[in-house]
């Protein structure tokens, strides 16, 4: 297994008269695609929470996948199986939005299988103009603020730069943060303003969070 694996998130919103029949017939064919020889982990979920400093911005569901690699990203990316989940449920969002990075850590074994029930936070961060050079740094820095969370619960952190920036919408950095479940993120308090900390706030232009919980997929699925 390779030692850096790559996180892909999408995040979609759902429009607002799709009957639920369908919104459930959506995440099914999406959760579907986690048998793809491609696919290490994939899920997808509706959004617990959504906050955004960037009020135009609004999503109802996410995907969560791991790849072994880029190459392995790329060939599920064109599957044909993949390419007809994504025509027959396009009819079905308003909007879409994906981000991929490389996670920081290696991630072995079956720490890189979310368990159902698992509770994950998603932030995204969309820097201001002018800071390309900047970039390694303030990743760092985000790193070491949502590290600190492992001290609160967390049992998985991975942050990473955006290398797909076609569908970010101008997000160019990504964390990840994995808890046992809804409670331990709840106690972690985890809902602290991350745009707000002093090691980042002046670089930043938005911030997007997102909690989800990993569902447990039937066999169907």
């Amino acid at each position: 297994m390779s030692n850096n694996i790559i996180e892909h998130v999408v995040l979609f919103k759902v429009k607002d008269d799709v009957a639920p029949s369908e919104v459930d017939a959506m995440v099914n064919r999406i959760n579907s695609l986690n048998s793809l020889d491609q696919t290490l982990h994939l899920t997808m979920a509706p959004l617990l929470s959504f906050r955004s400093t960037q009020a135009s911005l609004n999503f109802t569901h996410i995907l969560h996948a791991r790849y072994n690699s880029k190459h392995d990203l790329e060939e599920y990316t064109v599957h044909p199986s993949h390419v007809a989940v994504v025509k027959v449920n396009a009819p079905l969002c308003q909007d879409i939005m994906a981000f991929d990075w490389v996670a920081n850590e290696n991630l072995r074994g079956e720490s890189v299988i979310l368990a159902p029930g698992s509770a994950i936070q998603v932030t995204l961060f969309k820097l201001k103009e002018g800071l390309e050079d900047r970039v390694d740094e303030i990743l760092r820095a985000v790193m070491e603020i949502q590290e600190e969370l492992k001290t609160k619960g967390a049992v998985q952190v991975t942050c990473g730069d955006n290398f797909s920036p076609g569908r970010a919408k101008g997000f160019s950095m990504a964390s990840l943060v994995v808890f046992p479940g809804l409670k331990e993120l709840e106690a972690a308090d985890s809902h602290v303003d991350i745009h707000k900390n002093h090691k980042i706030k002046d670089y930043l232009e938005c911030v997007m969070v997102v909690d989800f919980v990993v569902p447990s997929l039937t066999a169907s699925n």
